[in-house]
């Protein structure tokens, strides 16, 4: 059955270039209003652009409708201002795709504290900014589709990306928490972690990798996590037409107690501790009590 998003107003964070206009252009082609959001700042987010507008063109030139915003996702009161002026024009917002991100690449002993902070801030603070701007009208509506931008570098690290992978691992946890939250309102909250040739990773890719590893490769994933029907609670992988799905997990453990209640003992039953067989994927951090429940009960 096809995908539709006819009657919804998505906003894409992030939409100038790369994957945002990839999700954009998809996501207007099958029916969605959309306001396309980009401060449209370099790689490491300084300057600015009008590579918003471009994208609004080639969505009406296709016969679409889009608006174009420059907000900065690190500033909370621009994101108010995005929403309103969906919600003026269209009537509401039904889907957020924070996409927008920097990069400041370094050693972690080379990187500045500004660096660090500043990385955070786009893409840990400025997801929660956009999204907090949309929560209101999605309870509302008692609809919304969130998705957040995680990495590979924050769910498995990555060398010179502190400031990146913190703020992407981030991103995971908050998505877990709000997809809790949003239930009783069907908003569904999910995470993907793209690979991608884009501006963003332009000298992490050979030339050659970049066709192979094309934006419009990772759409699928981005466009069925913010359907109708989409799970919620999930984080997936995806590039080069390639998907997958990353957990966290929890393993039954060992109880500890007597002498063994030590550092020594930690050490001495680390085998058991660590061993996977019976691990869970836990729905929230409560199970991780009830599993220690559990194991003094037993």
């Amino acid at each position: 059955m096809s995908i539709s998003f006819d009657g919804r107003v998505a906003i894409v964070t992030g939409a100038g270039g790369g994957l945002g206009r990839a999700y954009a252009l998809e996501l207007a082609r099958r029916g969605a209003r959309l306001v396309v959001n980009d401060l449209g700042g370099a790689r490491d987010g300084t300057g600015q652009s009008d590579a918003a507008l471009r994208v609004v063109e080639e969505i009406e030139a296709a016969g679409g409708e889009a608006m174009a915003n420059g907000g900065n996702v690190a500033d909370y009161d621009q994101m108010v201002a995005m929403v309103a002026a969906a919600r003026e024009r269209w009537g509401g917002v039904h889907i957020l795709i924070n996409n927008a991100g920097v990069l400041r690449d370094k050693s972690f002993a080379k990187m500045e504290p500004s660096d660090f902070e500043f990385v955070v801030r786009v893409h840990l603070l400025g997801s929660a900014y956009a999204t907090k701007a949309c929560w209101d009208v999605m309870r509302e509506q008692n609809y919304g589709r969130v998705l957040m931008t995680a990495s590979s570098t924050g769910l498995f690290g990555n060398f010179g990306q502190a400031n990146y992978g913190a703020a992407k691992l981030g991103l995971a946890g908050l998505a877990k928490t709000l997809g809790i939250e949003g239930a009783k309102n069907d908003i569904r909250v999910n995470t993907i972690a793209p690979t991608a040739g884009t501006r963003m990773t332009a000298d992490l890719f050979p030339e050659a990798a970049f066709e192979a590893f094309a934006p419009e490769k990772v759409v699928p994933a981005a466009l069925y996590l913010v359907s109708e029907d989409a799970p919620s609670g999930v984080i997936v992988g995806a590039g080069a037409g390639v998907f997958q799905s990353s957990y966290v997990t929890l393993t039954p453990g060992a109880r500890l107690d007597g002498a063994d209640l030590s550092p020594e003992g930690v050490a001495a039953h680390w085998d058991e501790i660590t061993d996977r067989t019976g691990e869970i994927v836990p729905r929230s951090g409560a199970e991780q009590a009830m599993l220690i429940g559990r194991k003094l009960g037993g």
